[in-house]
């Protein structure tokens, strides 16, 4: 092997760790969000999304002014198809956002866990059909398994579980846009165009609670206002994360490690929550146990020699 071939190998290895890492830690934050929007009590579901998108574009906005990157920000929205494209990936993270809150406050954190044990399915299954992308043996057993587990899960749900099917396929969707345009902009450069598209959005949204109910901005306690505030930070670090993953993985593999966000929102709801669980469901829960530990012997095996997913990254 030559030096040059070394030190590729080299780099795609660390790419690939990377991106395992970002990946790992933007699904755990996700995992335990359920818990930070109940803090904010009284607010609204709608009104919590109004402010994640505005305090989310404040955020950006700062991270921008002290890294000096203003200007690929311009060179960014002097390319018309890119800026269309970040605006149809606001669409789905809106609609996502939108969805898992008012899942998270009113009583289906459970529900929006079987969304996102939906979601990786739909994550590889875009990602082997739409961008070609290639499976080990091992995991298209643990995909097997995670379906399996899902329609435990929906069985002992009782009904059509449209929370986690918008939850799941939204999410899915977006994560397939942030792929196809991962080498064309930055991490922070894209969530700013998605959170500029749904400014106009959550203004409108917040003059309508404001018509209905009343904005409780600032109108509670210091801690409730200072909570609300942080929502920019705690809504685009997780994404932040996301899409450097996006950027360093194949979006089959991104797709596997989704399984991190819904284990811990299942923790959140059952154990901390006290949400229904009956027998079907924790017959689910095991089986995604056993699906995390088919992933984490593939993990272990192919970190030797990633092979394919290496090379796609590099």
């Amino acid at each position: 092997m030559t030096d040059a071939a070394a030190s590729d190998r080299t780099r795609a290895h660390s790419t690939y760790r990377s991106g395992l890492i970002f990946g790992g830690l933007s699904y755990a934050l996700w995992g335990a969000l359920p818990l930070y929007f109940l803090l904010l009590a009284p607010s609204g579901a709608f009104e919590i999304v109004a402010w994640r998108v505005l305090f989310s574009l404040v955020f950006c906005a700062l991270i921008i002014t002290v890294t000096r990157t203003w200007t690929v920000l311009g060179r960014a929205l002097r390319q018309r198809r890119l800026v269309w494209t970040m605006g149809l990936a606001g669409v789905f993270i809106f609609i996502n956002w939108q969805t898992y809150v008012i899942a998270a406050t009113t009583g289906h954190v459970v529900e929006a866990a079987l969304g996102y044990f939906i979601n990786p399915i739909v994550t590889v299954l875009l990602g082997v059909f739409v961008l070609r992308e290639n499976m080990r043996r091992l995991q298209w057993v643990a995909i097997v398994i995670s379906c399996v587990a899902v329609v435990v899960l929906a069985v002992g749900y009782g009904s059509v579980p449209w929370i986690s099917l918008i939850l799941a396929f939204s999410f899915g969707l977006y994560g397939l846009i942030k792929k196809r345009v991962g080498p064309s902009v930055d991490a922070v450069t894209g969530l700013t165009l998605e959170t500029a598209w749904l400014a106009p959005v959550a203004v409108v949204q917040l003059v309508v609670v404001s018509g209905l109910s009343g904005i409780t901005f600032g109108t509670v306690s210091p801690w409730h206002t200072a909570s609300l505030l942080a929502a920019g930070i705690i809504t685009a670090v997780p994404l932040l994360l996301f899409a450097a993953a996006a950027r360093r993985l194949p979006l089959t593999v991104l797709g596997l490690i989704q399984f991190v966000a819904p284990v811990f929102q299942f923790l959140v709801g059952v154990f901390i929550l006290n949400e229904a669980m009956p027998f079907e469901r924790w017959v689910g829960f095991g089986l995604v146990w056993v699906a995390l530990i088919v992933l984490m012997a593939d993990m272990v095996a192919s970190g030797r020699s990633p092979r394919r997913s290496i090379r796609e990254v590099a």
